[in-house]
């Protein structure tokens, strides 16, 4: 297989852009030139586009890659929740409206943690604009809640109420940020500081922990779409790539293999390390991702 011509420095330093989007003013990286297949970086909890920092240059060489905030989450906007829905609807609605403003037609989607309700909702309403997927402990699958970080969000799923939303704040918490980037790692000496301190940062903003019970809360919604993504598997058979940290106790292992009921081909790589795997396995994932996305995607796109 020949790989594309790797394009100049220039080209693939990353830039910093904002843009309005139903008002919001949505922060977005992007690296790469303007003509290269589209590669849509879709973060999770409790983080940003930031966790996407070191990918974005490794690939940027031959992709135009594009790694959105979602509103109350990093350098966007955190409107009020009195007038902003913090749902995986609306997320899914900005980065659709903000890929269409930027002119990123067609895109591959890599999509972790919150990332994957994101994305998968994107999909099923654009399947013709997706090219490929690329998972990483993003669940689609109710084997996938197979962890008991999972019983006190359920809990709080099942009434709403003040005391099970208390129960769980915690998780707002640098405890549980530090935990969320060094359980399961091997090596944390690998694990910048930076990556939970500036995290926890914005978490600690007045208001922001607020706007993550209330997404946490919403992520209820997220499970009676599965089997309408399940259909899409199906019907349009998306290339797909799994890197997954098998060591992750909120998306564990058990998540992954589901992906082949729908998707035979689908390509799973378990790494030894935990939820956020970029962190400490980022060179090895860019080097699959690479592989797979000049594979499917760019071979596959028509000669202009």
């Amino acid at each position: 297989m020949n790989a594309p011509i790797a394009r100049t420095a220039s080209t693939s330093q990353t830039r910093y852009e904002r843009v309005k989007v139903d008002g919001v003013e949505v922060f977005y990286r992007e690296a790469g030139p303007k003509d290269a297949p589209v590669l849509l970086l879709l973060h999770g909890f409790p983080t940003s586009s930031q966790m996407f920092r070191n990918l974005i240059p490794l690939l940027a060489n031959t992709f135009r890659v594009i790694a959105p905030d979602y509103p109350g989450y990093g350098q966007s906007e955190m409107p009020d929740r009195a007038k902003f829905a913090y749902t995986f609807e609306n997320y899914a609605n900005i980065v659709d409206k903000l890929t269409r403003q930027i002119g990123a037609d067609r895109y591959a989607l890599y999509v972790m943690d919150y990332g994957a309700p994101v994305g998968f909702r994107l999909a099923v309403k654009n399947p013709d604009r997706v090219t490929a997927f690329i998972v990483q402990n993003g669940n689609a699958y109710e084997e996938g809640f197979g962890h008991p970080f999972w019983d006190g969000i359920m809990a709080y799923w099942k009434t709403g109420e003040t005391k099970e939303r208390e129960a769980i704040r915690w998780l707002t918490t640098i405890k549980a940020t530090y935990w969320q980037y060094t359980n399961g790692v091997k090596d944390i000496a690998l694990i910048s500081p930076d990556a939970w301190t500036l995290d926890q940062a914005l978490l600690d903003r007045p208001g922001n922990a607020e706007i993550q019970l209330d997404v946490l809360y919403d992520y209820r919604t997220n499970v009676p779409l599965y089997p309408s993504w399940h259909d899409y598997f199906v019907k349009h058979k998306p290339p797909m790539l799994i890197t997954w940290g098998s060591n992750d106790e909120i998306f564990p292992a058990s998540g992954a293999g589901p992906y082949k009921r729908h998707l035979p081909n689908v390509e799973i790589h378990m790494l030894d390390t935990g939820h956020f795997a970029l962190e400490d396995h980022g060179h090895r994932i860019a080097e699959l991702m690479r592989e797979f996305l000049c594979r499917v995607v760019v071979e596959a796109e028509p000669k202009k």
